[in-house]
């Protein structure tokens, strides 16, 4: 059976990114960008939504020999899109139509393969209220972008319990969290 990890990284008040800052806001050090590429490495299913993907696929191409660009492209990806057609020109991309939360369900159950979330916010989302996330992992940078910030993470999430099982700090500043996550029936209610 296969496990779900759902991935961030964050500002420090729940920000994706920020317009006019640098990719992981200027802050990547050199422990940070190792742990990256160690990831990298680990084989593992990549789920993404529509709005990802494209991103993602229109970006690859550009810096097809960055490392973490290129691990990337050679890992397997299924993306969930009621909107795009096959094929996809991505490498190594399945496109998943229906419903994500059964088909990550039945791929949980037939996979021997950790799955693992990249940006995707609607898919998380859709994902952790289902219950079917193993793992939340957040990686905290030390900046707040409450006037440039764009895409706040948690709006919108289910009430989730977090049980802490490993944290670290890269490069003395960027703080990375990692929790199994409960969906809570309410505010104080009991998980789901």
């Amino acid at each position: 059976m296969s496990s779900l990890m759902v991935d961030f990284i964050v500002s420090l008040d729940g920000y994706a990114s920020a317009d006019g800052w640098p990719g992981y806001w200027g802050m990547a050090g050199p422990e940070y960008l190792a742990w990256i590429a160690e990831g990298a490495e680990q084989e593992h299913t990549v789920l993404m939504g529509a709005t990802t993907y494209r991103l993602m696929s229109d970006f690859a191409p550009e810096i097809p020999d960055d490392p973490g660009i290129a691990a990337l492209t050679a890992m397997p990806k299924v993306v969930f899109s009621s909107t795009l057609e096959t094929p996809l020109s991505w490498a190594n991309t399945e496109l998943a139509e229906g419903d994500a939360v059964e088909a990550v369900r039945n791929m949980k159950r037939r996979g021997s393969l950790p799955m693992r979330t990249i940006g995707s916010l609607n898919l998380s989302r859709s994902l952790l209220e289902a219950g079917v996330v193993d793992r939340f992992r957040l990686v905290v940078f030390p900046v707040i972008t409450g006037a440039t910030g764009k895409e706040r993470i948690f709006d919108g999430y289910p009430d989730l319990a977090l049980d802490l099982v490993e944290s670290r700090t890269f490069d003395g500043r960027i703080q990375l969290l990692e929790y199994v996550p409960t969906v809570l029936d309410g505010p104080l209610g009991v998980g789901g």
